[in-house]
């Protein structure tokens, strides 16, 4: 009995350091199933840690980086706001330009074109001095949608194009890379292009992006892609059951083409599938920008409020 009671001692004792390890906050844990259940769309309980993990740490940079992703995505844009100034405040130079994006995405889901833009040119500034063109171009692509999707076509093109020269300026950029950027250009033509009601620049530049795709074997993975610079197009133009067939055949995972597909079904008066796509748009969780065009407008139809 008295070895009995030693062993059952001991392993008391050893089982409890790992009990109280494991008791212990742990913001880097709290972070890591805040991001878990943020990804899982369980943004109540990912903001709660988010929040347990800054009362242990409070100048932590990722904690308050995700807390402002779950507020934006519950549209909650005042606070989310206060979360990522302060995640810009604490970035450090490798973390600055996600910092930078995260509040240029936040303005863009709620629909302010102006602010949205000042953070991504801060973006694109830096990268520029860093002689970084890949990530510049990216970051002057998304300052033309920003525009684009706000209804400003002359800033619209002003950028893409900008990204386009921007991505030539990579020294030794393969081939495959310099195809994909004439695609992405044409592709922003058209979608500027239905923007100002030239339908038929659009079409047009919707012709010559499909025959570079057939033409390019780098480019067979864009054919969603081209489907979706198209189904804009149609849709622009009211051709609802046009825009249907080639909204259906893009990226369904995109949920800023899902959204476009939502429009065009209400636009045809199928009014049950549109509903349906509209929750799909929801479905989404990723602090991006496809969904901060796509999310507020998809909560708005559906009347959803956070």
């Amino acid at each position: 009995m008295y070895t009995a009671t030693i062993l059952l001692l001991a392993g008391t004792l050893l089982s409890s350091k790992p009990l109280a390890a494991r008791s212990a906050d742990d913001p880097a844990d709290y972070v890591k199933q805040a991001r878990r259940l943020a990804a899982e769309g369980q943004r109540d309980e990912a903001l709660a840690l988010y929040r347990k993990a800054l009362a242990v740490q409070p100048d932590m940079y990722e904690a308050h980086l995700g807390a402002g992703f779950v507020l934006d995505l519950q549209l909650r844009f005042a606070d989310a706001r206060k979360h990522l100034s302060r995640a810009l405040e604490l970035a450090t130079d490798d973390s600055r330009v996600q910092a930078l994006n995260a509040l240029a995405v936040s303005y863009a889901f709620e629909g302010q074109a102006k602010e949205s833009a000042a953070f991504y040119q801060q973006a694109f500034d830096r990268q520029m001095n860093d002689d970084n063109f890949a990530a510049a171009a990216g970051t002057a692509n998304a300052l033309g949608r920003v525009y684009l999707e706000s209804g400003d076509v002359a800033n619209a093109k002003r950028w893409y194009q900008t990204g386009y020269e921007t991505a030539r300026r990579q020294p030794d950029e393969p081939g495959a890379q310099l195809a994909l950027w004439e695609f992405r250009w044409l592709h922003a033509q058209g979608r500027i292009a239905a923007r100002a009601g030239q339908l038929d620049d659009a079409r047009a530049k919707v012709t010559a992006a499909r025959a570079l795709v057939d033409s390019t074997p780098q480019l067979k993975e864009e054919l969603p892609t081209w489907q979706y610079m198209a189904g804009y197009v149609e849709l622009s133009a009211n051709n609802y059951a046009k825009a249907i067939e080639l909204l259906q055949a893009a990226d369904p995972e995109d949920p800023f083409v899902l959204s476009l597909l939502a429009r065009a079904l209400d636009g045809a008066g199928q009014r049950a599938r549109a509903d349906e796509t509209w929750q799909a748009v929801l479905e989404s969780n990723g602090h991006s920008l496809q969904n901060a065009f796509a999310r507020p407008l998809a909560m708005q139809r559906l009347g959803r409020k956070g």
